[in-house]
């Protein structure tokens, strides 16, 4: 279905019934003298939202169910007699007969498919033109009903505030019922899990090989305690050893020593490293880091140093999460007030022993909450350890050895082809779940931290 004509053409009746509703409204106006409840503008609104909305929420469900609709069309044909029974087979070649009948696909694996494309075009276009004439049909209709309501008695703002705040709703709505889905499909595929692998196997194991699972103890080789120790030592032991210090001390100068022209430049300059994607960090990780710290550890007498290090996938991820310490402990001290800095400058004090005696303390609570959100991050990241980090799961406190984390673990267990019946597969889900659960409570402690923060100086 040709939709970008057909969303034009949505767009300028709903055009059109603003202007004329609009137009309408003015002109009963100006023949009266009493005060009305609605501008000209909110009757003007009114009809185009009557002209868009329906449309829309058609065209929406319509290309949910229109696929099954089409594909239900060709099943009819006398040549669908011959696919094979449901199966990936069958799914193939209706798919190669849909890219065929859709022109993005110029050749074909089954001889089937090619019969089975004209019927596929043909079913694709009388569905077009169904779907094409009820959009406009619907738009059309609304927009007249609404416009035949637009009289002096008619309340339109109310009306426009209920479709809006209808709106802010259903947005509200998405949120929360995709964060629900997240967390079902999570559960769900864990609870799968944890009925061939012992939660307690998996919580407390010290083994990792979803290679090679055993399967009358598939849980002998799934403890997770190895990735979540890696996850712990290079997203929270190593990144926050870089990013604590070079964050807090970057936002006592800005705030404190920095001229405001210096500032003006310095923080947005910080601020970039936010903006970078993660995949532009593994990069610098897997080339220029990890070589340099593989040399630094054989140099410091560490023979069997690695370039799939801790130390490498951390140092970057500590680079990367700078600027969210550096953000909250900036605002953090810019919201002491300025009596307690200078009732301790009155005292005597020097500027470094306000910052160390004062306003470090008085910020602190919003500075840990950045902390915790920075951390949240930290072990939530992808990119870098994919590309930085090791695959092998071991226990050891040497940053210059190869390690894992979950996120790394996640990617590998679901790349490639797999068997989503398998306890190797569904591991994954459980990994998710255990870091959905780690991260939301890290969350929590930050928010609350902050909120009693804000509480104490607004």
């Amino acid at each position: 279905m040709a939709t970008l004509p057909l969303l034009f053409m949505i767009a300028a009746l709903a055009t059109i019934g603003w202007l004329t509703a609009r137009a309408r409204a003015v002109r009963f106006r100006a023949d009266a003298t009493r005060r009305f409840s609605s501008l000209p503008q909110h009757h003007g609104w009114f009809v185009t939202l009557a002209t868009l909305l329906p449309p829309l929420i058609f065209l929406a469900v319509w290309n949910v169910t229109s696929p099954a609709l089409v594909t239900d069309a060709v099943l009819a044909t006398p040549p669908a007699a011959q696919l094979p029974p449901p199966g990936f087979e069958r799914a193939s070649i209706l798919s190669e007969a849909r890219h065929l009948a859709e022109g993005s696909s110029y050749g074909a694996f089954h001889a089937l498919s090619q019969r089975l494309a004209p019927a596929y075009a043909a079913a694709q276009s009388r569905y077009d033109w169904i779907a094409t004439a009820v959009t406009l049909l619907l738009a059309f209709g609304g927009g007249a009903l609404a416009f035949l309501a637009v009289r002096p008695s008619f309340s339109a703002r109310t009306q426009v505030e209920r479709v809006v705040m209808g709106l802010l709703l259903a947005a509200s709505l998405i949120a929360i019922l995709t964060t629900i889905g997240i967390v079902a499909s999570l559960l769900f595929e864990s609870a799968r899990f944890f009925r061939i692998v012992p939660i307690g196997d998996f919580l407390l194991g010290t083994h990792w090989s979803p290679q090679v699972i055993d399967p009358r103890d598939p849980g002998a080789s799934l403890g997770a305690v190895p990735l979540f120790w890696g996850t712990f030592f290079i997203g929270a032991v190593i990144a926050m050893a870089v990013a604590i210090p070079f964050g807090l001390m970057s936002a006592i100068y800005l705030t404190q020593y920095a001229q405001p022209a210096t500032r003006r430049w310095m923080k947005p300059l910080l601020e970039i490293l936010a903006g970078v994607p993660t995949v532009v960090y593994g990069y610098f990780a897997a080339l220029t880091v990890a070589p340099a710290v593989r040399d630094l550890g054989v140099a410091l007498g560490v023979g069997w140093a690695s370039s799939e290090s801790a130390l490498a996938a951390g140092v970057v991820m500590g680079v990367m999460i700078i600027p969210f310490v550096s953000s909250m402990a900036d605002d953090s001290l810019s919201a002491v007030p300025q009596s307690m800095r200078d009732g301790s400058l009155a005292m005597g004090a020097t500027r470094s022993e306000t910052i160390k005696k004062v306003l470090v303390p008085a910020a602190l609570p919003g500075v840990v909450g950045g902390i915790l959100l920075a951390v949240s991050r930290a072990i939530g990241e992808t990119m870098i350890v994919v590309m930085a980090a090791s695959g092998v799961a071991t226990l050891t406190l040497n940053p210059f050895a190869s390690t894992t984390t979950v996120t790394k673990q996640i990617v590998d267990l679901l790349t490639g082809e797999a068997e989503f019946d398998s306890a190797k597969t569904l591991a994954a889900f459980a990994l998710g779940l255990t870091l959905f659960v780690v991260t939301l409570l890290l969350n929590i402690v930050a928010l609350v931290v902050v909120r009693r923060y804000r509480e104490a100086y607004d």
